[in-house]
Protein backbone atom coordinates (compact mmCIF):
# COMPACT_ATOMS: atom_id res chain seq x y z
CA UNK A 1 0.00 0.00 0.00
CA UNK A 2 2.81 2.37 0.91
CA UNK A 3 4.57 1.54 -2.36
CA UNK A 4 1.52 2.52 -4.41
CA UNK A 5 1.29 5.83 -2.56
CA UNK A 6 4.98 6.51 -3.20
CA UNK A 7 4.59 5.85 -6.93
CA UNK A 8 1.64 8.21 -7.13
CA UNK A 9 3.70 10.90 -5.42
CA UNK A 10 6.45 10.95 -8.05
CA UNK A 11 4.67 9.56 -11.14
CA UNK A 12 3.50 13.06 -12.09
CA UNK A 13 7.12 14.01 -12.83
CA UNK A 14 7.36 11.40 -15.60
CA UNK A 15 5.94 11.39 -19.09
CA UNK A 16 4.52 8.03 -20.18
CA UNK A 17 5.27 7.12 -23.80
CA UNK A 18 3.04 4.32 -25.00
CA UNK A 19 4.92 3.32 -28.19
CA UNK A 20 8.45 2.87 -29.45
CA UNK A 21 7.77 5.50 -32.10
CA UNK A 22 6.84 8.07 -29.44
CA UNK A 23 9.91 7.20 -27.36
CA UNK A 24 12.23 7.54 -30.37
CA UNK A 25 10.69 10.89 -31.31
CA UNK A 26 11.10 12.15 -27.74
CA UNK A 27 14.77 11.10 -27.74
CA UNK A 28 15.33 12.90 -31.06
CA UNK A 29 13.83 16.10 -29.63
CA UNK A 30 15.83 15.92 -26.40
CA UNK A 31 19.08 15.03 -28.19
CA UNK A 32 18.78 17.91 -30.68
CA UNK A 33 18.02 20.51 -27.98
CA UNK A 34 14.34 21.08 -28.75
CA UNK A 35 13.43 20.06 -25.19
CA UNK A 36 16.28 21.96 -23.48
CA UNK A 37 15.38 24.61 -20.92
CA UNK A 38 17.20 27.08 -23.17
CA UNK A 39 16.10 25.91 -26.61
CA UNK A 40 19.04 24.61 -28.64
CA UNK A 41 21.33 24.28 -25.62
CA UNK A 42 23.61 21.24 -25.90
CA UNK A 43 24.18 20.38 -22.21
CA UNK A 44 21.53 17.62 -22.06
CA UNK A 45 22.26 16.35 -25.62
CA UNK A 46 25.93 16.00 -24.65
CA UNK A 47 24.93 14.02 -21.55
CA UNK A 48 22.95 11.66 -23.80
CA UNK A 49 25.99 11.27 -26.07
CA UNK A 50 28.24 10.44 -23.11
CA UNK A 51 25.70 7.97 -21.70
CA UNK A 52 25.51 6.18 -25.05
CA UNK A 53 29.31 6.08 -25.31
CA UNK A 54 29.55 4.52 -21.85
CA UNK A 55 26.94 1.88 -22.73
CA UNK A 56 28.73 1.12 -26.02
CA UNK A 57 32.09 0.82 -24.23
CA UNK A 58 30.53 -1.71 -21.83
CA UNK A 59 28.94 -3.68 -24.73
CA UNK A 60 25.45 -2.89 -23.41
CA UNK A 61 24.11 -1.30 -26.61
CA UNK A 62 22.47 -3.48 -29.27
CA UNK A 63 21.98 -2.92 -33.02
CA UNK A 64 18.74 -0.97 -32.48
CA UNK A 65 20.29 1.55 -30.08
CA UNK A 66 23.45 1.89 -32.19
CA UNK A 67 21.42 2.67 -35.30
CA UNK A 68 19.06 5.04 -33.43
CA UNK A 69 21.88 7.04 -31.83
CA UNK A 70 23.90 7.34 -35.04
CA UNK A 71 20.78 8.49 -36.87
CA UNK A 72 20.34 11.15 -34.15
CA UNK A 73 23.99 12.21 -34.47
CA UNK A 74 23.58 12.62 -38.22
CA UNK A 75 20.38 14.64 -37.69
CA UNK A 76 22.25 16.87 -35.21
CA UNK A 77 24.98 17.42 -37.79
CA UNK A 78 22.37 18.51 -40.32
CA UNK A 79 20.79 20.86 -37.76
CA UNK A 80 24.18 22.51 -37.14
CA UNK A 81 25.01 22.81 -40.85
CA UNK A 82 21.61 23.74 -42.31
CA UNK A 83 19.89 25.87 -39.66
CA UNK A 84 20.55 28.75 -37.24
CA UNK A 85 19.38 26.57 -34.33
CA UNK A 86 22.90 26.43 -32.86
CA UNK A 87 23.81 30.06 -33.61
CA UNK A 88 24.34 32.71 -30.96
CA UNK A 89 24.26 32.47 -27.18
CA UNK A 90 20.73 31.97 -25.88
CA UNK A 91 21.59 31.71 -22.17
CA UNK A 92 22.92 34.49 -19.94
CA UNK A 93 25.91 32.45 -18.76
CA UNK A 94 26.94 31.35 -22.26
CA UNK A 95 26.45 34.87 -23.66
CA UNK A 96 28.65 36.22 -20.85
CA UNK A 97 31.50 33.86 -21.74
CA UNK A 98 31.06 34.66 -25.43
CA UNK A 99 31.20 38.41 -24.69
CA UNK A 100 34.29 38.04 -22.50
CA UNK A 101 36.10 36.22 -25.30
CA UNK A 102 35.15 38.92 -27.80
CA UNK A 103 36.52 41.74 -25.63
CA UNK A 104 40.06 40.45 -25.11
CA UNK A 105 42.04 37.67 -26.79
CA UNK A 106 42.66 34.97 -24.15
CA UNK A 107 41.48 37.20 -21.26
CA UNK A 108 42.37 36.72 -17.62
CA UNK A 109 38.94 36.43 -16.02
CA UNK A 110 37.88 37.07 -12.44
CA UNK A 111 34.51 35.59 -11.43
CA UNK A 112 33.11 37.07 -8.22
CA UNK A 113 30.07 35.34 -6.68
CA UNK A 114 29.35 31.64 -7.14
CA UNK A 115 25.58 31.46 -6.85
CA UNK A 116 23.49 29.80 -9.56
CA UNK A 117 24.46 32.24 -12.33
CA UNK A 118 28.12 32.42 -11.29
CA UNK A 119 28.33 28.63 -11.22
CA UNK A 120 26.80 28.38 -14.71
CA UNK A 121 29.30 30.94 -15.99
CA UNK A 122 32.17 28.89 -14.52
CA UNK A 123 30.91 25.69 -16.17
CA UNK A 124 30.75 27.45 -19.53
CA UNK A 125 34.21 28.94 -18.98
CA UNK A 126 35.62 25.47 -18.28
CA UNK A 127 34.64 24.32 -21.79
CA UNK A 128 35.57 27.59 -23.51
CA UNK A 129 38.77 28.20 -25.46
CA UNK A 130 38.47 31.95 -24.93
CA UNK A 131 39.74 32.08 -21.36
CA UNK A 132 43.45 31.63 -20.65
CA UNK A 133 43.23 31.98 -16.86
CA UNK A 134 40.27 32.12 -14.47
CA UNK A 135 40.22 33.05 -10.78
CA UNK A 136 37.18 32.53 -8.54
CA UNK A 137 36.29 34.70 -5.56
CA UNK A 138 33.37 33.97 -3.26
CA UNK A 139 32.21 35.12 0.15
CA UNK A 140 32.71 31.51 1.30
CA UNK A 141 36.28 30.71 0.29
CA UNK A 142 35.82 26.94 0.69
CA UNK A 143 33.21 26.94 -2.08
CA UNK A 144 35.55 28.84 -4.40
CA UNK A 145 38.33 26.35 -3.61
CA UNK A 146 36.14 23.33 -4.36
CA UNK A 147 34.86 24.71 -7.66
CA UNK A 148 38.32 25.85 -8.72
CA UNK A 149 39.69 22.38 -8.04
CA UNK A 150 36.86 20.72 -10.02
CA UNK A 151 37.22 23.00 -13.05
CA UNK A 152 40.96 23.61 -13.10
CA UNK A 153 40.78 27.28 -12.06
CA UNK A 154 42.41 29.33 -9.29
CA UNK A 155 40.68 30.53 -6.11
CA UNK A 156 41.34 33.64 -4.07
CA UNK A 157 39.87 34.91 -0.77
CA UNK A 158 37.52 37.88 -0.79
CA UNK A 159 40.10 39.82 1.21
CA UNK A 160 42.42 39.71 -1.80
CA UNK A 161 39.83 41.26 -4.12
CA UNK A 162 41.81 44.43 -4.94
CA UNK A 163 44.87 42.46 -6.06
CA UNK A 164 42.69 40.18 -8.19
CA UNK A 165 40.99 43.21 -9.77
CA UNK A 166 44.38 44.59 -10.75
CA UNK A 167 45.30 41.21 -12.30
CA UNK A 168 42.11 40.58 -14.32
CA UNK A 169 41.21 41.75 -17.82
CA UNK A 170 37.53 40.89 -17.42
CA UNK A 171 35.57 40.89 -14.15
CA UNK A 172 32.30 38.95 -14.07
CA UNK A 173 30.19 39.78 -11.01
CA UNK A 174 27.09 37.90 -9.87
CA UNK A 175 27.12 38.93 -6.22
CA UNK A 176 23.83 39.04 -4.35
CA UNK A 177 23.72 42.17 -2.17
CA UNK A 178 21.70 45.35 -1.71
CA UNK A 179 24.49 47.82 -2.53
CA UNK A 180 27.22 47.66 -5.20
CA UNK A 181 30.37 45.75 -4.28
CA UNK A 182 32.43 47.38 -7.03
CA UNK A 183 32.33 51.09 -6.31
CA UNK A 184 34.20 53.91 -8.03
CA UNK A 185 36.45 54.21 -4.99
CA UNK A 186 37.37 50.50 -5.04
CA UNK A 187 38.06 50.39 -8.77
CA UNK A 188 39.99 53.70 -8.73
CA UNK A 189 42.35 52.18 -6.19
CA UNK A 190 43.59 49.46 -8.55
CA UNK A 191 45.11 51.90 -11.04
CA UNK A 192 43.68 51.10 -14.49
CA UNK A 193 46.74 51.00 -16.72
CA UNK A 194 44.87 49.24 -19.54
CA UNK A 195 41.30 48.56 -20.58
CA UNK A 196 39.40 46.55 -18.01
CA UNK A 197 35.93 45.17 -18.59
CA UNK A 198 33.23 44.57 -15.99
CA UNK A 199 30.20 42.35 -16.70
CA UNK A 200 27.52 42.79 -14.04
CA UNK A 201 25.01 39.91 -13.90
CA UNK A 202 23.54 40.89 -10.52
CA UNK A 203 20.04 42.13 -9.75
CA UNK A 204 20.20 44.57 -8.05
CA UNK A 205 23.46 45.73 -9.59
CA UNK A 206 26.71 44.85 -7.87
CA UNK A 207 28.82 47.21 -10.03
CA UNK A 208 28.30 50.96 -9.68
CA UNK A 209 27.73 52.49 -13.16
CA UNK A 210 29.92 55.41 -12.04
CA UNK A 211 33.04 53.27 -12.57
CA UNK A 212 32.76 53.96 -16.30
CA UNK A 213 33.89 57.51 -15.54
CA UNK A 214 37.32 56.02 -14.82
CA UNK A 215 39.53 55.99 -17.96
CA UNK A 216 39.96 52.50 -19.37
CA UNK A 217 36.92 50.98 -17.62
CA UNK A 218 34.01 49.56 -19.67
CA UNK A 219 30.86 48.16 -18.03
CA UNK A 220 28.27 45.73 -19.42
CA UNK A 221 25.17 44.98 -17.34
CA UNK A 222 22.74 42.07 -17.42
CA UNK A 223 20.35 43.99 -19.71
CA UNK A 224 23.03 44.15 -22.42
CA UNK A 225 23.64 40.41 -22.02
CA UNK A 226 19.92 39.63 -22.22
CA UNK A 227 19.54 41.66 -25.41
CA UNK A 228 22.17 39.35 -26.96
CA UNK A 229 20.39 36.24 -25.72
CA UNK A 230 16.96 37.47 -26.84
CA UNK A 231 18.23 37.96 -30.39
CA UNK A 232 19.83 34.52 -30.43
CA UNK A 233 16.70 32.95 -28.98
CA UNK A 234 14.50 34.52 -31.67
CA UNK A 235 16.76 33.10 -34.38
CA UNK A 236 16.66 29.66 -32.77
CA UNK A 237 12.87 29.72 -32.42
CA UNK A 238 12.55 30.67 -36.10
CA UNK A 239 14.66 27.62 -37.01
CA UNK A 240 12.43 25.13 -35.12
CA UNK A 241 10.24 24.18 -38.15
CA UNK A 242 13.40 23.32 -40.12
CA UNK A 243 14.73 21.28 -37.19
CA UNK A 244 11.42 19.38 -36.99
CA UNK A 245 11.60 18.67 -40.73
CA UNK A 246 15.11 17.22 -40.29
CA UNK A 247 13.86 15.06 -37.41
CA UNK A 248 10.88 13.90 -39.50
CA UNK A 249 13.21 12.78 -42.30
CA UNK A 250 15.54 11.02 -39.86
CA UNK A 251 12.60 9.32 -38.13
CA UNK A 252 11.30 8.06 -41.49
CA UNK A 253 14.72 6.66 -42.39
CA UNK A 254 15.07 5.00 -38.99
CA UNK A 255 11.51 3.65 -39.21
CA UNK A 256 12.26 2.02 -42.57
CA UNK A 257 15.40 0.45 -41.14
CA UNK A 258 13.66 -0.84 -38.00
CA UNK A 259 10.89 -2.38 -40.13
CA UNK A 260 13.48 -4.09 -42.30
CA UNK A 261 15.04 -5.50 -39.14
CA UNK A 262 11.86 -7.53 -38.60
CA UNK A 263 12.33 -9.31 -41.93
CA UNK A 264 16.10 -9.74 -41.79
CA UNK A 265 15.84 -13.17 -40.06
CA UNK A 266 13.54 -14.38 -42.86
CA UNK A 267 15.92 -13.03 -45.51
CA UNK A 268 18.82 -14.80 -43.84
CA UNK A 269 16.87 -18.08 -43.58
CA UNK A 270 15.91 -17.83 -47.25
CA UNK A 271 19.54 -17.25 -48.24
CA UNK A 272 20.62 -20.23 -46.13
CA UNK A 273 17.90 -22.45 -47.64
CA UNK A 274 18.89 -21.59 -51.22
CA UNK A 275 22.59 -21.97 -50.39
CA UNK A 276 21.93 -25.43 -48.95
CA UNK A 277 20.09 -26.44 -52.13
CA UNK A 278 22.98 -25.12 -54.25
CA UNK A 279 25.60 -26.99 -52.22
CA UNK A 280 23.62 -30.24 -52.27
CA UNK A 281 23.24 -30.10 -56.04
CA UNK A 282 26.88 -29.11 -56.48
CA UNK A 283 28.03 -32.12 -54.46
CA UNK A 284 26.10 -34.42 -56.83
CA UNK A 285 27.74 -33.19 -60.03
CA UNK A 286 31.30 -32.13 -59.24
CA UNK A 287 32.73 -35.56 -58.41
CA UNK A 288 34.28 -36.04 -61.84
CA UNK A 289 35.30 -32.41 -62.38
CA UNK A 290 38.73 -30.85 -62.06
CA UNK A 291 39.44 -27.74 -59.96
CA UNK A 292 38.98 -25.33 -62.87
CA UNK A 293 35.60 -26.84 -63.84
CA UNK A 294 34.44 -26.77 -60.20
CA UNK A 295 35.35 -23.06 -59.95
CA UNK A 296 33.28 -22.29 -63.08
CA UNK A 297 30.23 -24.19 -61.78
CA UNK A 298 30.64 -22.52 -58.36
CA UNK A 299 30.63 -19.09 -60.00
CA UNK A 300 27.62 -19.86 -62.21
CA UNK A 301 25.45 -21.35 -59.44
CA UNK A 302 26.33 -18.59 -56.94
CA UNK A 303 25.38 -15.95 -59.49
CA UNK A 304 22.06 -17.76 -60.16
CA UNK A 305 21.25 -17.85 -56.43
CA UNK A 306 21.97 -14.12 -56.09
CA UNK A 307 19.59 -13.32 -58.96
CA UNK A 308 16.90 -15.67 -57.63
CA UNK A 309 16.95 -14.17 -54.15
CA UNK A 310 17.12 -10.53 -55.27
CA UNK A 311 13.41 -10.12 -56.07
CA UNK A 312 12.04 -11.75 -52.87
CA UNK A 313 14.34 -9.52 -50.78
CA UNK A 314 13.21 -6.38 -52.60
CA UNK A 315 9.58 -7.42 -52.24
CA UNK A 316 10.05 -8.08 -48.52
CA UNK A 317 11.58 -4.64 -47.96
CA UNK A 318 8.82 -2.98 -49.96
CA UNK A 319 6.20 -4.89 -47.96
CA UNK A 320 7.84 -3.57 -44.77
CA UNK A 321 7.21 0.01 -45.81
CA UNK A 322 3.57 -0.84 -46.59
CA UNK A 323 3.19 -2.66 -43.27
CA UNK A 324 2.39 -5.93 -45.09
CA UNK A 325 5.55 -7.93 -44.38
CA UNK A 326 3.91 -10.60 -42.21
CA UNK A 327 1.87 -12.07 -45.10
CA UNK A 328 4.91 -12.35 -47.35
CA UNK A 329 7.00 -13.86 -44.54
CA UNK A 330 4.34 -16.56 -44.08
CA UNK A 331 4.32 -17.30 -47.82
CA UNK A 332 8.11 -17.64 -47.97
CA UNK A 333 8.14 -19.82 -44.85
CA UNK A 334 5.58 -22.16 -46.47
CA UNK A 335 7.21 -22.21 -49.90
CA UNK A 336 10.71 -23.00 -48.68
CA UNK A 337 9.83 -24.66 -45.37
CA UNK A 338 12.11 -22.15 -43.64
CA UNK A 339 11.01 -22.79 -40.06
CA UNK A 340 11.73 -26.52 -40.30
CA UNK A 341 15.09 -25.92 -41.99
CA UNK A 342 16.11 -23.51 -39.23
CA UNK A 343 15.31 -26.11 -36.56
CA UNK A 344 17.16 -28.86 -38.43
CA UNK A 345 20.28 -26.69 -38.66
Amino acid sequence: RKGITDIQAYARYFEVLSSGQEAARHLFEVATGLQSQVVGDMQIPNQIKFAYQWSADMNMAGPYLHRLMHTIFFANKRVAQETSFRDGAASVSYATVELAGSLVTQPRILVVGLGEIGTDVCKNLSSSRNASEVTLVNRTYAKAERMAADLGFRAAPIGDLENQLAWADVVISSVSRDTPLFTRELVSGIGALKFKYFIDLSVPRSVDPAIEEIPGIVLYNVDAIRSRTDMALRERMAAIPHVNAIIDAAMEEFGDWSKEMTVSPTIQRLKNALENIRKEEMSRFIKGMNAEEIAVVEKITSSMMQKIIKLPVLQLKAACKRGEAETLIDVLNDLFNLEEQTQSH
